[in-house]
C-alpha cells in the first residue's frame, strides 16, 4: 500500500526520525512502517554538524539510498530547500524518488537553512517557493511520489502569513502541508481548520517551539502524519553519553551484546550463505 493511498484512506501515521541504516532497522523492528529521514540527524551523524545545510544533496541522497536498502518501510525524506534553484529541485526530486523515498519534504527557507526549532530562519518569497513546488510536481516519475511543502514563515511573520503560504503551496500542487513550529495548541487547531481533508504534518521536538500533545490528540485535531525527527537521535545521545561516561569511570552498565546486534543486522543470512556455498 503506497503512502499516498494510506493518506487518501484517512490513515493516521507516526514516523520516527531515522538518520542511518542502523536506526532504520531498529525503528522497523519496533513496528514502524513509515520512517522520516531527518536532515538534523543526518547532519549530526554523518558530519557531526548542526542542521544548517552542511549535508549536500549528494550526501543526503546517498544516505537515503543506504536507508532504503535495509527497510521495507515507507520513507518521507527531508529535502531541505531543494539544494538550490529550480534545476536543483528537479534533480533532488528525481534523485530522492530513485533512491527509494515515497515523499520529499521541501521548505521555503533561504539557503543556508536552519533547523525549524532554532532561531534566525528567513524565508524566500512565497511565489518563488510555489515555483519550486510546481517544478517538484513536474519532476517526479510517479504521482505516488508525494511532495511535502513546508513553510517556516510562522515564527517570523505570524500564523496568517504561514497559512496563506501553505494555501499557495497547495494550489501549486503540494500533496502534503507542513506548517512548521506553531507555538500554541490554538495555532495548531487553526492549521487543521484551514485545511480540512488535506494531509498535514505535525512536528514533535522535545524542547522545541511547539507544544507536544500525544499523537492521538494530534490526530483528533486533524494532523495525519506526526513526525518525531530527533527522538531516536536524542535517545542515542543519552545512551552513548552515559555509556561512554561509565566506560571511562570503570562503572559501565550492561548493554546489548554482540548476539543482539547480530540478530538486528541479519548476520544469520550471512552464516547461511557461508554454509550453503562453502560446505
Amino acid at each position: 500500500m503506497t503512502l499516498r493511498s494510506r493518506f487518501e484512506s484517512g490513515e493516521h501515521l507516526t514516523a520516527p526520525g531515522v538518520f542511518d541504516p542502523f536506526s532504520a532497522r531498529i525503528a522497523e523492528t519496533a513496528g514502524f512502517d513509515v520512517l522520516y529521514m531527518t536532515g538534523y540527524g543526518v547532519n549530526a551523524t554523518l558530519l557531526g554538524e548542526p542542521d544548517a545545510a552542511f549535508a549536500s544533496y549528494a550526501e543526503m541522497v546517498e544516505r537515503l539510498r543506504a536507508i532504503s536498502m535495509v527497510t521495507d518501510a515507507s520513507i518521507v525524506a527531508d529535502g531541505d530547500t531543494g539544494f538550490g534553484g529550480l534545476a536543483n529541485v528537479a534533480r533532488a526530486v528525481a534523485g530522492y524518488e530513485m533512491a527509494g523515498a515515497e515523499a520529499i519534504q521541501l521548505e521555503d527557507q533561504e539557503f543556508p537553512k536552519r533547523c525549524g526549532h532554532t532561531k534566525n530562519r528567513r524565508v524566500i518569497p512565497a511565489d518563488e517557493m510555489a515555483k519550486k513546488i510546481e517544478v517538484a510536481v513536474d519532476s517526479r516519475a510517479s504521482d505516488d511520489f508525494l511532495i511535502v511543502a513546508r513553510t517556516d514563515a510562522l515564527s517570523g511573520h505570524g500564523i496568517d502569513e504561514a497559512l496563506e503560504r501553505a494555501d499557495a503551496y497547495l494550489t501549486a500542487g503540494a500533496d502534503v502541508l507542513f506548517v512548521e513550529s506553531p507555538e500554541s495548541v490554538d495555532e495548531m487547531r487553526m492549521i487543521c481548520e484551514r485545511f480540512p481533508g488535506t494531509p498535514l504534518v505535525a512536528n514533535m521536538v522535545a524542547g522545541g517551539r511547539t507544544p507536544m500533545p500525544a499523537d492521538a490528540e494530534l490526530y483528533a485535531m486533524g494532523f495525519q502524519l506526526v513526525i518525531h525527527p530527533i527522538y531516536l537521535l536524542g535517545a542515542m545521545f543519552d545512551g552513548v553519553t552515559a555509556a561512554a561516561a561509565g566506560l571511562k569511570s570503570g562503572q559501565e552498565d550492561p548493554v546489548a551484546d554482540i548476539h543482539a546486534l547480530n540478530t538486528l543486522l541479519g548476520f544469520e543470512s550471512i552464516w547461511a550463505l557461508d554454509e550453503k556455498y562453502q560446505s
